[in-house]
């Protein structure tokens, strides 16, 4: 799957993605991505950067001034509506990201990095989506439940047990084996961008990880068997403990939080919108931003994507990870 180029797939190309893409893409210079969406979306944006849009093939050279694109031609006429929340969007968007990832798992390319996408827009097509790691799970072929977000920034980095679900459905569907899963995930992740041996905190359930059954008997049950069989690999693992405690206490890598508000709150607090979300698990490297469409900037050029180099910085050799 290793290759000299990175994937680029748009996202709703009613928000912002677009735009940010080709941004990012030419502040790349002669190790631009390959854009993943539609031409008519795109062509204009790179036409008002001064860049010359063309059809990507393998021996395309790198060249000033060209992005290189793979033209899914998926949107209607007449349905690039940027701000506009839309059935045809959201359709779209899954269509890219689609493109993209089996693109990667035929080889050549580095990994897939997407631009934001509404889920709203996505469930008004019909399609059951429930963020990017489900999605990629089900373009790889592998079990939903051995692939995660990890969330970056801030000097964090954050993997998600559990994530787009009720908090009652989250603690519910909760179990060691999910739970250790997530912390292998999170230490292959770790080791491929660079960290030699990853030390992992594991957050507990309970406030105080339970504080010895005072506050419920779910850390003894399930993070701390979790716990102790990632450490029977060899992992460098503590926990649980209290997700303020382990955060405050500073020598880790990289943390697994239970559900999506444990983790999300801390990267989002330090990094704000220029967090990086990346799938781990599925064997395809991908990742996306932090942030979400920005319908309401849409169209007016102002989008800021700096968050978006940041994600593709993590697929460039040369380029240290800022996040």
């Amino acid at each position: 799957m290793s290759g000299d180029r990175t994937l680029l797939a748009i996202g709703d190309p009613n928000g912002i993605g677009p735009e940010i893409a080709v941004k990012a893409a030419k502040s790349c210079a002669g190790d631009a991505p390959v854009l993943v969406g539609d031409r008519s979306v795109l062509e204009p944006l790179a036409a008002e950067h001064g860049m010359t849009l063309r059809d990507y093939s393998p021996d395309a050279p790198a060249k000033d001034g060209v992005l290189y694109l793979v033209d899914v031609d998926h949107l209607p006429p007449g349905e690039h509506l940027p701000g506009v929340v839309s059935a045809e969007a959201g359709a779209a968007t899954i269509e890219y990201v689609t493109r993209a990832v089996h693109l990667a798992l035929a080889g050549g390319f580095r990994g897939v990095v997407a631009c934001p996408h509404s889920e709203t827009a996505v469930h008004a097509a019909g399609i059951g989506f429930r963020g990017y790691p489900p999605l990629i799970a089900r373009l790889t072929g592998v079990a939903e439940d051995r692939v995660f977000l990890l969330l970056a920034g801030g000097g964090l980095r954050i993997v998600h047990a559990t994530l787009h679900e009720s908090l009652a459905d989250a603690i519910g569907r909760l179990s060691p084996d999910l739970v250790g899963a997530a912390g292998r995930a999170l230490h292959d992740a770790l080791v491929a961008l660079g960290v030699g041996a990853p030390r992992i905190g594991v957050f507990g359930i309970n406030p105080h990880a339970g504080e010895s059954g005072l506050f419920g008997d779910e850390d003894d049950r399930i993070t701390a068997p979790a716990v102790a069989e990632l450490a029977e690999r060899g992992l460098s693992v503590d926990g649980p403990v209290g997700a303020d405690v382990l955060l405050t206490a500073g020598g880790y890598d990289g943390f697994v939080a239970m559900y999506h508000d444990q983790g999300h709150v801390p990267v989002k607090l330090l990094a704000g919108r220029t967090a990086t979300a990346l799938t781990i698990g599925a064997g395809v490297p991908f990742c996306s931003v932090g942030h979400g469409a920005a319908f309401d900037i849409a169209g007016r050029g102002v989008a800021d994507p700096t968050a978006l180099i940041r994600a593709l910085r993590l697929f460039q050799p040369s380029k240290e990870s800022t996040a």
